[in-house]
């Protein structure tokens, strides 16, 4: 039996990374650091829920400012330019898995800081085309969601899920921020560029404090050291059980490594019909917006449109975060109580619930309070619902290959979004942005409704799952 002899430069630079990571384990204040980074954490998921919905939140004033010329149809109009952020969200899908070779924090900080400046060239913009550059950046950053990986990599199992709703409750309490900026800056629709300024400074601040206090967290830190330390016997013996770029992650490795295995496959799916009601989610504004002036007014005219910006949709819009922030509670105390399962099947019935109380509530004048809390609970519950499946693909795969597979999901889930946004962009354009409520009750009750039944029946539960062992194949 033959045995390698290793190069001596190959084995100098692997000690050298060696001391680098075991550098990056042994730490001063290791004790406190769990209190310390779910600040951090929180702030820069707050950053990421400003940024991920500011848009969404004025996309009705957005709309019929760029976009004036096209009357009814500025926003599916508004829509279609902004489709132009598609390749940038395929471009991250590549840049997401880098972190599983590079580290966490690198993509931490970077995320923060360009989903900042997004929020600044939106403020400094005077045209469409600075616009869709500002919201193209936000699209390649914000689904890279390294602050979610940070916090299922660093808290406890036991707690995992309710650190997670409770950092996500004060994520969204913030986006109330928005509707308050709306009410102060804001004394005609026109004047909507000026709301952006406060998020982006804060993320700018933010993403310096993550520079100077994140740390990598431990259990990526682990496996990196335990890859480094493998003998050249070893590595040979895991290139036969694996893929040779299993041992760095890689999107396409996780994604033919989920759809082999039944657990990663069928949360892929589910994830793909519940997302057919995805026009709603960065529509919801516009839903509400035309829904009190058609009750109000009985028209869509430019003054009617600027009353409802100022008067009922505003003030729906503090209730909004609230709504988000209770729904988000809910799914993590549910998540670490029964079980990950039990969370999104309650999140999904909750979405479903709660979208159709809006709907009617806007387009038959309810109190604006009750329409904004019932907008949020279905928008908090479909993000939430999508945050929990997201967790059960990160609890499903292996440590190596973890943050490629949520980002791999991203692909099949496309589909999904696909068909929403093709239906929303086309009723938009073709019947009028008045329109696009009704076909998101088409699209988002039935998607659901078969969601619901894959959870139900095809999917397991991946609660106290160890992050260390889990290889994927548990549930085949």
């Amino acid at each position: 039996m033959s045995t390698t002899v290793a190069n001596p430069k190959s084995l100098q630079k692997r000690q050298k990374q060696i001391a680098r990571w075991e550098k990056k384990l042994n730490y001063k204040g290791k004790n406190f650091y769990l209190i310390y980074i779910i600040f951090i954490i929180t702030l820069i998921y707050a950053t990421d829920e400003i940024a991920s919905q500011i848009n969404t939140l004025m996309k009705t004033e957005i709309a019929n400012d760029l976009m004036a010329s096209f009357g009814q149809s500025s926003v599916g109009m508004l829509n279609l330019a902004s489709s132009l952020a598609i390749p940038f969200q395929v471009l991250g899908l590549f840049y997401r898995p880098l972190a599983d070779r590079f580290g966490r924090k690198t993509f931490l900080v970077i995320n923060t800081f360009g989903m900042s400046i997004a929020l600044i060239s939106i403020f400094l913009s005077n045209n469409l085309i600075m616009y869709l550059l500002g919201a193209c950046m936000i699209q390649f950053f914000v689904p890279h969601d390294m602050h979610v990986v940070y916090i299922m990599e660093t808290s406890p199992p036991k707690h995992r899920a309710r650190i997670y709703s409770s950092i996500k409750f004060v994520a969204n309490m913030s986006v109330m921020l928005v509707p308050l900026l709306r009410r102060w800056l804001m004394t005609q629709a026109s004047e909507w560029r000026a709301v952006y300024f406060i998020p982006a400074l804060i993320g700018l601040v933010v993403s310096f404090i993550a520079l100077l206090l994140a740390r990598e967290p431990e259990v990526f830190v682990q496996s990196k050291l335990r890859q480094l330390r493998m003998t050249d016997e070893e590595r040979a013996e895991e290139k036969r059980k694996k893929d040779a770029e299993n041992a760095q992650g890689g999107l396409f490795t996780a994604l033919k490594f989920a759809l082999k295995h039944k657990q990663l496959r069928w949360l892929f799916i589910t994830a793909t019909f519940l997302n057919l009601g995805f026009i709603f989610s960065i529509d919801y504004q516009v839903i509400m917006s035309y829904g009190y002036a058609e009750s109000l007014f009985g028209n869509f005219s430019e003054s009617a449109m600027n009353a409802v910006s100022t008067g009922p949709v505003s003030t729906a819009l503090f209730l909004f975060p609230v709504g988000c922030a209770v729904s988000q509670v809910i799914m993590g105390f549910i998540s670490d109580g029964i079980g990950r399962k039990a969370a999104a099947i309650t999140t999904a019935t909750n979405c479903l619930a709660s979208f159709i109380l809006f709907w009617v509530g806007s387009r038959y004048n309810w109190n604006p309070l009750l329409v904004g809390f019932f907008c949020g609970a279905s928008v908090g519950s479909f993000y939430s619902v999508n945050d929990v499946i997201i967790m059960m693909v990160g609890e499903s795969a292996p440590t190596n290959l973890r943050s490629s597979a949520m980002s791999a999901e991203f692909i099949i889930v496309a589909l999904g979004y696909g068909i929403s946004m093709g239906a929303g962009f086309l009723s938009g354009i073709l019947l009028g942005s008045e329109y696009i409520g009704t076909v998101a009750m088409i699209l988002l009750v039935p998607g659901f409704v078969a969601g619901l039944g894959m959870l139900i029946k095809k999917t397991h539960d991946t609660k106290n799952i160890n992050l260390d062992t889990v290889t994927g194949t548990e549930w085949d």
